[in-house]
């Protein structure tokens, strides 16, 4: 009876020992960031997965956010005009009297040739939009305000084909705003 004591009583332990790895394993996961919760502007993830679904759930109706000067190839910044190189880059716009922050973004990206399609998500942190006043942001993996990340194996850095994208911004109480870049053929991602 002691050898059928013992042999349960190892049972019962190895059972033990693998629950408990098992919850640190799981534990060690839990740290892990998700596409909506994005490190700032100024420390930008090393790799920006694309999400399912747009989890944007503005209810807003008001006018006042705009996009403008969308690009993804050909860029310039827009204080010196000077060549930079290629990114999702656009200008958000406050015409509202009052200040805007929290403000998010959604772009999807859809190849032409293929059809294959994949989306991002990226809460603006650090960004707040004083009235009548505009801010460019960019998506390249940059390093200070305005600057957020981006996936490098995207299919706007990978694809050969032309890709479509389009924008979609929102803040709380006011309409989303939305805009279209254009990728030509080729994968350019160079100082123009």
């Amino acid at each position: 009876m002691k050898t059928l004591t013992l042999k349960k009583i190892l049972f019962l332990a190895l059972v033990v020992i693998a629950a408990l790895a098992a919850i640190l394993i799981w534990q060690g996961t839990l740290g892990a960031p998700t596409p909506s919760a994005q490190p700032s502007s100024t420390a930008p993830a090393a790799t920006v997965l694309p999400v399912t679904k747009n989890p944007i759930a503005t209810t807003g109706i008001a006018p006042g956010l705009t996009i403008s000067k969308v690009k993804a190839e050909d860029n310039t910044d827009p204080q010196t005009n000077a060549a930079i190189p290629d990114r999702l880059q656009f200008t958000l716009s406050n015409s509202t009297p009052a200040q805007i922050s929290s403000i998010e973004v959604y772009y999807t990206m859809t190849d032409s040739a293929t059809g294959q399609t994949e989306s991002y998500y990226q809460k603006l942190d650090g960004l707040t939009l004083a009235p009548d006043a505009s801010a460019t942001v960019y998506f390249d993996n940059g390093n200070g305000p305005g600057h957020y990340p981006e996936n490098k194996y995207s299919l706007y850095r990978t694809s050969t084909n032309e890709v479509k994208i389009s924008v979609e911004a929102a803040a709380p109480g006011l309409a989303p705003a939305t805009a279209t870049a254009t990728k030509a053929k080729g994968t350019g991602e160079k100082l123009d």
